[in-house]
């Protein structure tokens, strides 16, 4: 079944919403990046954050999201368009730890707290905006709450959950995203920290068969909820060797040089899928003539 992300507003437009269930997105990068249970649980929250915040931008701009917590999991980056694709990797895919005191995957201990919570918006213009804050958590739901308070002023709820199986596939993986829009008036304000403290999480709403329509109703209830837009999400990768052949381009002669001699040739891999891209002596002959 195809991953959906929808869009709606509340409470005549004080308030407006964005869930999606991203299972398959999550799937697919666990089985490209062979993460382990809480590398998956955090590369999973932040492809599904990013998703999110990329569903407000142009098709053709991106959302670039990095965390540096500086723990085991080494830095995050998943890049969103505004057509519901996203990439993204974790340097260190390969970390099971504990688990917490709520015996869920220890993702903050994984990340880490002490570093920076970046997010970069191309958005077509001479210099995309970029804005950055402190991790104040680690688990990345809250991060992305912090961000949208602080960075971009817009009091927000996010909600995030990847469930990993004892195999470490992924189960399910989803979210949703609350922002309380300007003039919201105190009755909407309070309908939505009800809403928050009292609804399951992510994980526990998807197991019991929701979708992520389904999730805007349970939180904010069918009858205050317009529904404003669908769209299909996925995980995609846009790397092609004519890319990767212009970055070797841009290599002193005689790194080129070394890689013909004694190599006879190169691999490089896209560090956000693992494609791996093979380059001949021929080839880097070639690109030797262009450097």
């Amino acid at each position: 079944m195809t991953d959906k992300l929808i869009k709606a507003v509340a409470f005549d437009g004080e308030v407006r919403i964005t869930a999606v269930d991203a299972t398959g997105v999550v799937q697919e990068a666990q089985e490209k990046h062979d993460t382990w249970s809480a590398s998956t649980a955090a590369l999973g929250r932040t492809l599904v954050g990013t998703l999110m915040m990329g569903s407000d931008i142009k098709d053709d701009a991106k959302i670039t999201v990095q965390i540096n917590g500086h723990g085991p999991a080494g830095k995050l980056m998943a890049v969103a368009n505004g057509q519901g694709k996203v990439k993204g990797y974790i340097q260190q895919p390969h970390i099971s730890l504990e688990p917490n005191d709520q015996g869920k995957i220890d993702v903050r201990k994984a990340v880490g707290t002490e570093g920076l919570f970046t997010v970069t918006k191309d958005l077509g213009l001479k210099e995309p905006f970029s804005g950055q804050v402190p991790i104040v958590s680690g688990e990345i739901a809250e991060d992305f709450t912090y961000y949208l308070a602080y960075s971009e002023q817009t009091p927000s709820a996010v909600g995030l959950g990847v469930l990993v199986d004892t195999d470490e596939t992924v189960i399910n993986a989803g979210g949703w995203m609350i922002q309380l829009m300007p003039g919201v008036t105190e009755p909407s304000i309070e309908a939505v920290e009800k809403a928050v403290a009292e609804t399951p999480q992510v994980t526990e709403l998807l197991s019991d068969g929701l979708t992520a329509k389904d999730m805007i109703n349970r939180l904010l209830g069918e009858e205050n909820v317009k529904f404003l837009d669908e769209r299909d999400v996925q995980f995609y990768c846009d790397c092609n060797k004519d890319r990767f052949a212009a970055g070797l381009a841009t290599l002193a002669k005689e790194e080129i040089t070394a890689m013909i001699e004694e190599d006879g040739g190169a691999e490089v891999v896209c560090q956000f899928c693992n494609k791996r891209y093979q380059f001949t002596a021929e080839d880097l002959r070639v690109i030797e003539g262009q450097a």
